[in-house]
């Protein structure tokens, strides 16, 4: 049998983007016209057997439908694949003149998720104007490139450059020309970049925009313009090893304060937990389905990464909801995740994805730069290079060498996760015991001294187990010329290991919507955790002001002089006196152990909204400190 395709030619010889409905409806009425005469020829000669018989589909409404509803998509594409979009929005007026602002808006909202045509144009538009380095390599480049690498047609051996090493490489609707096609764009950006060393998400990006850029060429000039952006804070892929690993650090530091029991499930199951977490862009751009892949693209294109961690914590946490729901028990958190992303329909529409992604209150694109600069950083000092391809992290607690008095490997596992993922690059160290340097204050800080940041381990008399993450060096207290006063950052928090594993975070990251309209009290004193003043239980020091902590809030990595701050019973994170140590204030303390080391109390407080740790007044049985050491 003979199969009769319809083929989009343009006025001008090339694939059509711009043919007007009617010109493709006389076109298929043409065609069915010759397909009737060519049957009734085959129909009287149906004795010879040489003459082929054509099958010819019963109505003409399915090839005008079918070459309308898939109008706007390029020559790239296999129509039977990609999904048929009834609605034909074909003029681009609705984002002509629009601000970035509004763009954004009309995208989340899937105004050209409805029309082939419109997708097409709007990723034309957008991509244009997204700032770009002035050398970036254009359409014409290519041209120039592609010539010379493939002029020789009796070679057809080409492969694919280093950097692609462990990428993801989907075909979603492309034709075998339309993978020949990425595989070109993507020699052609190897050849002219350099600097390129590891990209694993650019073949995505490659593929999604050849079902919608008319020529190679094209599709090439708007992927560099997307490598190559340099809009302020703003980054859409990573080209390095380095810039790739410490955004997936990113995403764990995200998750870590956003999907909290995600986390717990991750940390208490898989051996390592930075694993799981770099197979986040995998999530996205492979695992889900083309027609969600295809709305997150929309979204993308207008906002950069962010929105990739948005969207990945909004499937985070329905992952969790869904294994929570259910009451399964998770082995294999790795292929749980991506059966998970494989049947996304059962669990949301990608509409709903999108809407639960746009819920969750990251920080801006500033302060999440900022975050990644600090990972890789962190990095850096680990021996991570820029060319690097591999490495095997051990971001996790080693249960065979771990030995603590306290806490189970297990255990300091779940403790370890919580930590920023700058800091679990590196193995924990033992600074100070009870049971090895006794019970003496003095001794504490000397051991302690010089570490930062340091996770401090409690065992009470009773069996309750709790501590601190400390993001300051204990040395800092002496700063204060011997008066008492808290220093610390916002990345310090408390938690709770037996009976029960709870983490207490500082009340502006757990709490943002406590941080509204509370006017600034001026020049306010820092008050003495040991005095009556620090443990205040007016509920006036809880609140910041709006536009300093909504609008600009930083990082919680930084410290708090980048707070304006209405009192300072917010921001105790710790103190240290000969009297004893405090960590958390305001309305009480969340852990306080005398001089000796052997009593301590713990109550609620304003800086972590925390409930007591363990039983309110407390005898200590063994008290450990941990650093991180560089292995």
């Amino acid at each position: 049998m003979l199969k009769v395709g319809l083929n989009y030619i343009s006025p001008a010889g090339g694939p059509g983007m711009d043919l007007d409905k009617t010109v493709i409806r006389k076109r298929a009425n043409s065609m069915m016209d010759d397909l009737k005469e060519s049957t009734q020829e085959a129909t009287q000669e149906t004795a010879n057997p040489s003459i082929v018989s054509l099958e010819i589909p019963s109505k003409t409404e399915m090839w005008i439908s079918d070459a309308i509803s898939c109008l706007g998509t390029s020559e790239f594409v296999d129509h039977n694949k990609i999904p048929k979009l009834d609605k034909q929005q074909d003029t681009h007026e609705h984002f002509i003149g629009k601000s970035g602002k509004e763009l954004k808006k009309l995208a989340r909202e899937g105004l050209w998720a409805k029309s082939h045509a419109l997708r097409a144009q709007a990723y034309q538009h957008i991509i244009q104007h997204i700032p770009c380095r002035r050398m970036t390599p254009d359409a014409s480049v290519y041209r120039d490139v592609a010539v010379k690498l493939f002029e020789d047609q009796r070679d057809n051996f080409h492969p694919l450059p280093e950097f692609l090493a462990g990428s993801i490489m989907p075909e979603y609707c492309l034709t075998t020309e339309g993978v020949t096609a990425m595989k070109k764009i993507l020699l052609c950006i190897a050849n002219l970049s350099p600097d390129i060393t590891y990209c694993p998400l650019l073949p995505a990006v490659v593929a999604l925009l050849l079902h919608y850029n008319q020529e190679e060429a094209e599709c090439f000039e708007n992927t560099c313009r997307l490598l190559y952006c340099n809009a302020s804070h703003t980054s859409y892929i990573d080209y390095s090893f380095l810039s790739h690993k410490a955004s997936c650090m990113t995403f764990g530091d995200l998750a870590n304060k956003h999907c909290p029991a995600a986390h717990r499930l991750i940390a208490s199951s898989a051996d390592n937990i930075f694993e799981v977490y770099s197979e986040w862009l995998v999530w996205l751009f492979d695992d889900l389905p083309f027609d969600y892949v295809i709305r997150i693209f929309d979204v993308y294109l207008l906002e950069g990464q962010k929105v990739l961690y948005r969207i990945a914590l909004a499937l985070l946490k329905q992952f969790q909801v869904s294994v929570s729901s259910k009451g399964l028990d998770v082995t294999d958190v790795k292929g749980s995740l991506q059966t998970f992303m494989w049947d996304i329909h059962e669990h949301m529409s990608a509409e709903k994805l999108l809407e639960k992604a746009f819920a969750i209150r990251l920080f801006s694109r500033k302060e999440i730069w900022l975050l990644q600069m600090a990972n890789r950083k962190a990095l850096v000092e680990k021996g991570v290079t820029m060319v690097q391809h591999r490495q095997s992290f051990h971001l996790t607690v080693n249960t065979h060498n771990f030995t603590s008095t306290i806490v189970t490997a297990q255990e300091m596992r779940i403790v370890w996760s919580w930590i920023p993922e700058r800091f679990s690059l590196f193995s924990p160290a033992l600074l100070f015991s009870t049971s090895k340097d006794g019970y003496s204050l003095k001794r504490f800080y000397s051991c302690c001294e010089g570490y930062e940041p340091t996770v401090l381990l409690l065992k009470t008399t009773l069996g309750e187990v709790c501590g601190a993450f400390l993001s300051s060096d204990w040395s800092e207290r002496k700063k204060s010329g011997g008066a008492s006063s808290f220093f610390g950052t916002g990345e310090c928090f408390v938690f709770t290991v037996k009976p029960e594993m709870e983490r207490y975070e500082w009340v502006f990251i757990k709490k943002p919507e406590q941080a509204k309209a509370m006017p600034r009290s001026p020049r306010q004193r820092s008050p003495s955790p040991f005095s009556p003043e620090g443990r205040t239980t007016s509920s006036n020091y809880l609140t910041v002001p709006k536009l300093d902590m909504i609008k600009y809030r930083l990082s919680p990595f930084l410290a708090v002089r980048h707070f304006k701050l209405p009192s300072k019973t917010a921001s105790m994170f710790m103190s240290g006196t000969q009297d004893g140590i405090v960590i958390g204030g305001g309305g009480g303390q969340a852990l306080f152990i005398d001089a000796d080391l052997h009593h301590g109390r713990t109550e609620h407080c304003e800086t972590f909204d925390n409930s007591p740790l363990c039983q309110e007044n407390f005898q200590v049985q063994l008290l450990e400190v941990w650093g991180f050491q560089n292995s």
